[in-house]
């Protein structure tokens, strides 16, 4: 993997990371932690992809 992908990737994977954090801290989120106990797919699925994508660009850049 080249440099470049793997900063793309790091990058996509930052933004994903903070979009799942907004969207874990909204009321809609709020609102199915009060009723299920669990936030939003939506949110769970963001923070994952981002620290997926986090963890991958991260190693690719630590690579020689």
């Amino acid at each position: 993997m080249n440099k470049s992908m793997s900063v793309a990737l790091l990058v996509a994977g930052v933004i994903l990371l903070v979009l799942g954090l907004n969207a874990y801290h909204s009321a809609s989120s709020d609102v199915s932690r009060f009723f299920t106990g669990a936030p939003t797919d939506k949110s769970l699925w963001l923070l994952i992809g981002g620290a997926i994508a986090s963890i991958v660009g991260f190693l690719g850049l630590a690579r020689k």
